[in-house]
């Protein structure tokens, strides 16, 4: 599976002008993933950066088996009960790479609660979309995303607080978005304002948020 038309979602809804293909940095190790993973934990995603002298090694791990199912049951054609775990992990990903690659075009700086916050606001969008196009309304897609997942029991400390902080920032933000989506693809105004968050630094997507 390819990940190219998952990327295109993104680069469509925040006009992004970027030079990296994701496609060409996807492995599919599991030794490597579990060997960089701090807490040597199976993993169905993770992206793996290696910085040194201001150059960084970036790969984007994606469980095999994922692949293997999305190759089979494509999102992009037909999202459903049954490849739509596959399709968030995958997506996650992508969003991932996609905001640390373009933001490293120009030389900014992320932090992974940045990146973490970002990407729940990419699927929930993107999931919204995708739906829409074909056919289906995004009914419950709020609780789905962020009132029912639960988060796994083997993290702690800082990285729990992160994917805390960031479910709970881009809830509050997603709720705000929702009746602008829930019967109709972006209007030109919220996709100027999905663009505008696109670009804010932590701080004042925080803060951002927060003023709503």
């Amino acid at each position: 599976m390819r990940l190219h038309g998952f990327q295109d979602l993104l680069r469509d809804l925040y006009a992004l002008d970027l030079e990296y293909e994701v496609d060409d940095f996807v492995t599919t190790d599991t030794d490597l993933a579990r060997a960089l993973d701090a807490g040597g934990r199976e993993l169905d995603e993770k992206l793996l950066i290696a910085e040194t002298d201001g150059e960084a090694d970036v790969s984007l791990y994606l469980d095999p088996g994922v692949l293997e199912r999305l190759a089979q049951s494509d999102p992009l054609e037909g999202l459903d009960a049954d490849n739509i775990e596959d399709f968030w992990t995958a997506f996650e990903g992508v969003s991932h790479f996609t905001y640390y690659a373009w933001n490293a075009q120009r030389e900014k700086r992320v932090t992974m609660l940045e990146m973490e916050l970002q990407a729940e606001v990419d699927k929930y969008v993107a999931t919204a979309l995708l739906l829409l196009r074909q056919g289906q309304r995004p009914r419950g897609l709020h609780h789905w995303l962020f009132e029912l997942p639960r988060l796994d029991e083997r993290l702690e400390g800082g990285e729990l607080d992160r994917y805390r902080y960031a479910n709970r920032w881009a809830g509050k933000y997603c709720r705000r978005l929702a009746p602008a989506i829930a019967s109709a693809a972006p209007d030109e105004a919220t996709r100027s304002e999905l663009r505008r968050f696109y670009r804010l630094s932590k701080a004042s997507k925080i803060e951002h948020i927060d003023a709503g």
